[in-house]
């Protein structure tokens, strides 16, 4: 499958912030199976992405291809917007260029093959995309996006994972082994990323240090995840809350300088497209497929990513609970 991106250069923001995830995060991700690398080598370049090609078996499935709308199998193409921030989601290993990598990545490229489908791609700001869709501007979303009840008045999901809410801090900060409860975040502040769904819990529950008469909890968005990652270490933010995927990953990298204080609340996550849209059962089926002939498996081991395995896709269910 050809995936194009738009000739563009890469604006000095995201070239900004991939070399700074790329100098916090150093290689080798216990479990990846390859030569795993996420952050600066030895020589001062930035490290590759696992070298194994996963997809490169799979084939257009017509009959799953014949799910799509008549318009969508004459043009050949989808407009896909990804938020490219940090691994194992999406991620630029080589700040030079503009070409990412991550779980996020194979999955759509592997379900775009399927389909017969070229995915003409688009880097796009987190909190950007899901209104996007709406508008007409895109037609599939990709960036790590929770199911929660909220987003499904106005979205529709194509799952692929099972990834979800955690917490992380510092290294050496030993004032919390865990965080199981939000009013055990009381008096702190918390870094999350703009639009996120930790931005919505946090925010809709600070009442719950006040219920337990002490100091609340402050809350401070990020549009990049660099400079979140910044804050945390230069102890302007004491937590960060983020995925459970992205967390692990960067705790298991020890110059980061992160450790994880493990899951707070599961969500499903996958591919977002504007209400009712006609692709949902065309890429439904398509993750179906590549979950039952082994390529799934395949991807989510090389990106250390097990744990987040579902057995079968869904469209927009209910937020898990």
């Amino acid at each position: 499958m050809r995936i194009l991106i738009p000739g563009r250069a890469r604006p000095v923001r995201h070239q900004w912030a991939a070399a700074l995830v790329a100098a916090l995060l150093l290689p080798v991700l216990a479990g990846c199976g390859s030569d795993v690398a996420s952050g600066e080598g030895a020589a001062g370049a930035a490290s590759p992405a696992p070298a194994d090609d996963v997809t490169a078996s799979l084939k257009k499935n017509a009959s799953l291809a014949a799910l799509l709308p008549e318009d969508v199998r004459k043009r050949g193409t989808v407009r896909i917007a990804s938020s490219v921030g940090a691994p194992p989601s999406a991620y630029y290993p080589d700040a030079s260029t503009s070409r990412p990598a991550g779980l996020d990545i194979d999955i759509a490229d592997a379900v775009g093959t399927v389909l017969g489908l070229r995915l003409t791609r688009e880097e796009a700001s987190f909190e950007a995309i899901l209104p996007a869709l709406g508008s007409g501007k895109y037609d599939v979303g990709t960036g790590n996006f929770g199911v929660t009840d909220v987003r499904r008045k106005t979205i529709d999901f194509v799952t692929y994972i099972n990834d979800g809410q955690g917490f992380a801090v510092r290294a050496d900060d030993k004032s919390l082994d865990e965080v199981t409860r939000l009013d055990q975040l009381c008096g702190k502040t918390v870094g999350v990323g703009a639009g996120t769904t930790f931005e919505a819990t946090l925010n809709s529950r600070k009442g719950v240090c006040a219920d337990a008469g002490r100091k609340p909890y402050k809350v401070s968005v990020y549009s990049e995840n660099g400079a979140l990652l910044t804050s945390l270490q230069q102890s302007r933010v004491d937590v960060v809350m983020s995925t459970i995927n992205g967390l692990r990953y960067q705790a298991a990298q020890p110059a980061a300088g992160v450790r994880f204080l493990g899951e707070f609340h599961r969500l499903d996550v996958g591919f977002a497209f504007a209400k009712g849209s006609p692709l949902l059962k065309a890429f439904q089926g398509a993750v179906d497929q590549l979950i039952d002939d082994g390529t799934y498996r395949r991807i989510l081991d090389k990106w250390g990513t097990e744990d987040s395995a579902i057995e079968e896709s869904q469209i927009s269910p209910p937020e898990k609970k």
